[in-house]
């Protein structure tokens, strides 16, 4: 599906799941490459950057969390941007919201203030779009801590044990993330090259905002991962102190029905001879016995501050 937006002299052309006549039809209009135009029929999996004549291709993936009931992994989008003087082409290969938003706000013009000013090429369409898919996923790292700032109230409100699954979730779909666009960095350095060349060095300094937008994103990753480490950690000391507590007062119990056992099993025995048994009252005191006998391990046990 092909969708045009027009402002001022600058065309965007963004392409949902290409088809081969689309491409052709580009391919005619623009003065692509075949190469490029082989590569617009699937998914390229590695990000990458190519410099022509006329235009610079340009393959990134996206992260996307899937905000649903358990938080389950993210997306990977892949688009593919061909930027050239006063054109520019997106490439998806699956419906992506942030670049329908971003269509609306590019579609009445206030993206790009061009009231105030005109537009010198489709560099800078791709710079604000590039801002927005960045801000988009700042806004996911931000929703990511929000996530850990709720599960660090569940963990000391005495829900250790839930919290590990959610923390491993929430782990999973960070390491995902920052998989996803461990390569942009690469892709942003060769692109303010090939930008400054294609456009000039003016437009270098838009660039490298780009590239500092990304920059922030991902030091925000490492932060939140080395958040959720320490989470895990206090998590795990809860967890082990509660196991702890609990293996405590069955090791008490087994120690205070220890002599309980003991006397019942030597009052149980089969002998000819056994004291107590058989005077008055002999039952009473051999509950008796027990209960002193429990008294004086408890007695022992908070004497040696055990509980």
């Amino acid at each position: 599906m092909l969708k045009k937006y027009t402002v001022q002299n600058i065309s965007w052309i963004d392409l949902e799941k290409p088809t081969l006549e689309e491409i052709k039809s580009l391919m005619t209009r623009y003065n692509l490459h075949p190469l490029v135009a082989d590569e617009l029929l699937l998914p390229t999996f590695k990000p990458k950057v190519d410099l022509y004549t006329n235009f610079v291709y340009v393959v990134l993936h996206f992260p996307a969390f899937k905000h649903s009931e358990d938080n389950s992994g993210i997306d990977n989008h892949e688009i593919d941007f061909i930027i050239g003087q006063d054109f520019i082409i997106s490439a998806r290969y699956q419906n992506i919201d942030s670049l329908q938003r971003i269509s609306k706000i590019f579609e009445v013009e206030t993206i790009l203030n061009t009231e105030q000013k005109g537009i010198p090429h489709a560099g800078f369409v791709f710079y604000h779009i590039a801002l927005q898919l960045y801000n988009i996923l700042a806004n996911e790292v931000d929703y990511m801590e929000d996530l850990q700032e709720e599960i660090e109230k569940n963990i000391f409100d005495g829900r250790e044990k839930t919290m590990v699954r959610e923390i491993s979730k929430v782990n999973r779909n960070l390491l995902d993330f920052k998989q996803s666009i461990s390569h942009h960095s690469e892709v942003l350095a060769s692109l303010e090259t090939a930008g400054k060349t294609l456009f000039g060095e003016d437009f270098a300094h838009y660039l490298k905002n780009i590239s500092d937008k990304y920059h922030k994103i991902s030091h925000n990753v490492a932060t939140s991962q080395e958040n959720l480490r320490e989470l895990r950690e206090t998590n795990n000391s809860l967890l082990t102190t509660t196991q702890n507590e609990t293996m405590k007062v069955f090791t008490i119990l087994a120690f205070v029905t220890f002599p309980l056992s003991l006397l019942a099993s030597i009052f149980g025995m089969n002998t000819v001879f056994t004291p107590v048994l058989g005077i008055r009252n002999d039952f009473w005191w051999i509950i008796g016995g027990m209960l002193a006998a429990t008294s004086l391990m408890f007695s022992f046990f908070k004497y040696k501050k055990w509980f």
